[in-house]
C-alpha cells in the first residue's frame, strides 16, 4: 500500500464521535421525578367477596332471643379499698339488684345464667366485658373477671377505661 500524504502537510486526524450523555441523563432523572411525583399508591376501591347465607323464605325471628351485647361490668376504685360494682345493660331488672362487690357480683351472675333453672338470661357463653374505671386497679379488675369466671361464664374480657 502507498502512503498517500503529501510531503509537508501534517496528517489527517482521526474524528472521534462522542456522545454527549448529559442532557439524557438530565431528562431521564426529570421523568423519574416526574413519575414518583405523579403516581399515586394508595389501595384502590376493591370488590371483597362476601359469604352471605341465601334466603330461601321468610325468616322466622323468636321475639324472645336476646342481642348477643355483652354484659358490661363497671368496676370502680372506692375509697375503703375494696372495689365498686356496676353492671350495664341490665334492661328489665330492678336496680336495686344491681350488685355492688365482688362478692355480689359473683351470686348475680350466677344467677343470671339460663342454665341454673332461676329464670336467668344468659348462657354460659354470652359475652362478658370487664371495664375499670379511672382509678381502678388491675387488681379489682381481675377480681371482677374471678367473679364472672367462678359464675361459670366461659367468654370473658376485658373492655377499655371508660369516661367516667
Amino acid at each position: 500500500m502507498t502512503d498517500r500524504s503529501i510531503p509537508g502537510m501534517a496528517k489527517p486526524r482521526k474524528v472521534a464521535v462522542e456522545l454527549n450523555l448529559t442532557s439524557m441523563i438530565d431528562v431521564v432523572f426529570q421523568l423519574l421525578i416526574y413519575f414518583l411525583l405523579g403516581t399515586s399508591f394508595v389501595m384502590g376501591e376493591q370488590a371483597f367477596h362476601m359469604d352471605l347465607p341465601e334466603r330461601l323464605g321468610a325468616v322466622q325471628v323468636d321475639p324472645f332471643e336476646l342481642d348477643e351485647d355483652p354484659l358490661v361490668i363497671q368496676v370502680r376504685h372506692h375509697r375503703d379499698g375494696e372495689p365498686t360494682i356496676h353492671v350495664l345493660g341490665l334492661v328489665g331488672l330492678d336496680p336495686q339488684k344491681n350488685p355492688t362487690s365482688i362478692v355480689g357480683l359473683r351470686a348475680f351472675l350466677a344467677k343470671q345464667r339460663r342454665d341454673q333453672g332461676q329464670g336467668g338470661l344468659y348462657d354460659r357463653d354470652h359475652p362478658i366485658k370487664i371495664r375499670p374505671m379511672k382509678g381502678a386497679t388491675w387488681g379489682d379488675a381481675v377480681e371482677a373477671f374471678n367473679a364472672a369466671y367462678g359464675a361459670g361464664y366461659d367468654s370473658i374480657g376485658f373492655d377499655r377505661e371508660g369516661d367516667a
